[in-house]
């Protein structure tokens, strides 16, 4: 799953253009950069291979998702539907810019449910952020469709599933925005970074400006220090060495996937050998980017059972119902109502009133999927001792 094992010549190349001219910094210092914008360059090229009309790079996956949040005029007062199974960066962006995260069950593609996405809106309800989880599409068309049902903006939460696509259409190109990250383990790495694609101009602009604490970027003979300000923003800028990398990674990212789904496939097939195994639902098999496969037991005892045979030959699956960052149930710092604030905040308000309660038990149809799933992550170097292990696995699993 992580491009940093395909590091090369690609990447060298990039950052040592960007070495040449000692600027780290994407704005300014016009003469000294001869004509190199990596982050520009990164931005209009992702926004290229994800048939989107506008890109902003900017420093990781939550703070994309936090940017465009405000841009979409998300703040206090408002409710954020989202699923109750994703990384904490989800809610944490949520809850960072006032707004209030509301959990949704998820399905048989272990993303959000589209038939609870209703139970969960309120007239508070301003945004819905489905998340493409470990590589593979959520139901995403007809979760377009309930927001505009509604008017609701959807912000598609594409963090793990770079390169994925969905009938031909790239993942997080179908709601208002989508945001991507390209942490150390993600398929696209820049070590730390993001990006937030988007086919709306007014949309970038406003993400555009708050990313770079306010700059219009307009172009006047004073430079940055004469930029006007329409709104206050915050620093969530890529550095040039980022872009440079996320450029080198860019260039060989399909041949990485096709990588990925070839191993997939290879495991798959030793995984079907498992009595009374079942694999999530992938809407699109051509679009699953292939960082995960995905498979369930027909109880949570049976996959207990087979998890621990799996362990015992040092091949032990994840079950995410045991992870404690990626699973409702186990947020005990979000259900625990913790903060680092005098006041509580976001939890309670600033008299000291509660304003935000999740009841532990809130999610039972994601419960029941989740303690019967096991998962793989899926690399681009995997030799055939991997494959080997976890085949005898699977025998002492029907002995």
């Amino acid at each position: 799953m992580p491009g940093y094992e395909i590091f090369g010549e690609e990447e060298r190349r990039h950052i040592n253009e960007v070495l040449d001219t000692g600027v780290l910094f994407r704005y300014e210092f016009g003469e000294q950069r001869k004509g190199i914008h990596k982050v520009r360059e990164f931005e209009e090229k992702f926004a290229a291979y994800t048939s989107s009309t506008h890109a902003q790079a900017v420093t990781s996956g939550s703070a994309a998702l936090k940017v465009a949040l405000m841009a979409l005029g998300i703040g206090p007062g408002d409710e954020v539907i989202t699923q109750g199974f994703t990384f904490v960066a989800t809610w944490e962006a949520i809850l960072e810019i006032g707004a209030v995260p509301v959990f949704a069950e998820i399905d048989d593609t272990l993303n959000l449910d589209p038939d609870d996405i209703e139970n969960k809106i309120t007239d508070k309800t301003k945004c819905i952020v489905p998340v493409h989880m470990m590589g593979a599409p959520a139901r995403i068309e007809e979760i377009v469709a309930i927001g505009e049902k509604h008017n609701i903006p959807i912000l598609e939460d594409t963090a793990q599933a770079t390169g994925g696509y969905l009938h031909g259409r790239h993942l997080g190109s179908f709601g208002a925005c989508g945001t991507f990250s390209f942490d150390s383990v993600k398929t696209l790495t820049t070590g730390e970074g993001g990006m937030i694609i988007t086919r709306n101009a007014d949309l970038w602009r406003k993400m555009s400006e708050y990313h770079d604490h306010g700059h219009d970027h307009a172009e006047n003979p004073g430079g940055r220090g004469a930029d006007g300000r329409r709104f206050f923003g915050s620093n969530y800028r890529m550095m040039e060495l980022q872009g440079a990398i996320g450029l080198g990674q860019l260039e060989k990212l399909d041949s990485l996937i096709a990588t990925q789904r070839t191993n997939k496939a290879r495991l798959k097939k030793i995984l079907s050998d498992i009595p009374g195994v079942s694999f999530r639902t992938i809407l699109d098999e051509a679009g699953d980017n292939a960082s995960f496969v995905t498979f369930l037991l027909p109880t949570a005892d049976e996959s207990r059972r087979v998890n621990e045979v799996l362990r015992a030959h040092d091949c032990g699956a994840i079950n995410f119902s045991e992870n404690s960052w990626h699973y409702y149930t186990h947020w005990e710092h979000l259900l625990g109502e913790k903060s680092v604030t005098r006041s509580g905040y976001p939890f309670a308000d600033v008299d000291g009133r509660r304003r935000i309660h999740y009841d532990v038990d809130a999610l039972p149809k994601t419960a029941a999927i989740l303690t019967r799933t096991l998962c793989y992550p899926i690399n681009v170097k995997m030799d055939d001792a991997h494959f080997e292990k976890i085949k005898k696995a699977i025998v002492a699993i029907s002995a």
